[in-house]
């Protein structure tokens, strides 16, 4: 059912709900009669990801390309040469700005003050409401200057209540009022120009890309690692990558990652610019990048279906449930990322397959017209 969740992009809701009408469904979880029941609460999907893991996605990952070998449809002469880039898995966050994540922040100190029975001197709570609202018309205005005194008087106010609750409470015996406080302080004291800034209070992990896209500027989430094969468009290995790293330092672990996936050597590896640096290249891998000459004609043909990894990335984001990730923490964006192209690897064996069928059906077609014409006669 995780496979079918993210192949067909459904809710975990919405999955458990189709179950019971495709009774294509039921075989495929193996089911031998049609089911009237609910075989889960939705609920368990989410524990079921929980308790799977990094490894364990990785290896639902590597049943599909299992499988594709099995049926003769990936090869290993085809996981010897691949493409690899990355793209950035969005976080289900909203655009962060200063003065509404310093109010968030007040708000959540005033709420867990009143669960632990913590009589502050004043929440803010009217104060702070009313200063949220001038800094988004000013900043609407273009009043700049007055907009900033308003978040400067947000950032105060969440100042003073932090400072409150470290007087009146004991924060070290809590480990749950630490981490917010802890949590609180550094979005308190960041600045500008600081790096590994705080973007969403309930996301404290995610990062800033900028992927010079003239649509969307800055997109808030992680690196995804993608590795494609060079021919036949199958996706090789997944992996996500935090603290959003230079391109050309991920090329190793790809190319480990496709190898140890396929248990089968990678010679050549097909990539972009941003992949600069013969220090980060694999010894036992040849590495092309986009616009290199003097290739023999194999090569430069392999190298200009680079561009081929694109419209793959745009298909495991909008069909496959990388276009926005809903899963919370680290390890919701290493799982997304692996499940949504084990969808993609899926969704091509059944097209791949059903074209089998197609074919032999076309090929027996004649035969079955003349026994007809024979029986006719």
């Amino acid at each position: 059912m995780t496979y079918l969740k993210y192949l067909y992009d459904l809710s975990d809701e919405a999955c458990v709900e189709m179950f019971l009408e495709s009774g294509y469904w039921q075989y495929f979880c193996g089911f031998e009669f049609f089911q009237k029941e609910f075989p889960c609460d939705s609920s368990s999907l989410t524990r079921f990801r929980n308790r799977l893991g990094d490894a364990g996605a990785e290896k639902l990952f590597q049943a599909t390309l299992k499988t594709a070998s099995d049926l003769g449809l990936l090869r290993a002469k085809d996981c010897s040469k691949v493409i690899v880039d990355t793209t950035v898995q969005e976080k289900n966050i909203t655009f962060p700005t200063d003065a509404k994540l310093l109010n968030k922040m007040r708000e959540k100190l005033v709420d867990l003050a009143q669960d632990r029975g913590i009589e502050l001197r004043q929440s803010y709570s009217r104060v702070a409401k009313i200063l949220l609202l001038r800094q988004s018309r000013y900043a609407h205005a273009k009043q700049f200057k007055r907009a900033r005194r308003a978040t400067k008087k947000l950032r105060t106010i969440l100042g003073r209540v932090i400072r409150d609750i470290e007087r009146k409470y004991e924060v070290s015996r809590d480990p749950k009022i630490q981490e917010v406080v802890l949590l609180a302080n550094r979005l308190f004291h960041q600045k500008r120009e600081d790096k590994g800034k705080i973007y969403s209070l309930h996301e404290p992990h995610v990062d800033c890309i900028s992927k010079g896209k003239s649509h969307k500027m800055y997109e808030f989430g992680c690196k995804v690692g993608l590795i494609l094969s060079a021919q036949k468009n199958w996706i090789l290995g997944s992996h996500a990558l935090h603290g959003n790293p230079f391109d050309g330092k991920t090329l190793k672990s790809s190319i480990a990652l496709a190898e140890r996936n396929t248990g089968v050597t990678v010679t050549d590896a097909f990539v972009d610019k941003g992949y600069r640096g013969v220090d980060h290249h694999p010894e036992h891998v040849e590495v092309h990048l986009s616009g290199k000459k003097n290739l023999d004609p194999t090569r430069k043909k392999l190298l200009k279906r680079r561009s081929a990894i694109e419209p793959i990335i745009g298909h495991v984001k909008n069909d496959h449930r990388m276009n926005v990730n809903l899963l919370k923490g680290r390890i919701g964006d290493k799982l997304n990322a692996v499940l949504a192209s084990s969808a993609f690897n899926l969704r091509k064996i059944m097209s791949e397959t059903d074209l089998c069928i197609k074919i032999w059906l076309e090929f027996l077609k004649p035969n079955y017209t003349l026994k007809l014409e024979f029986i006719e006669i």
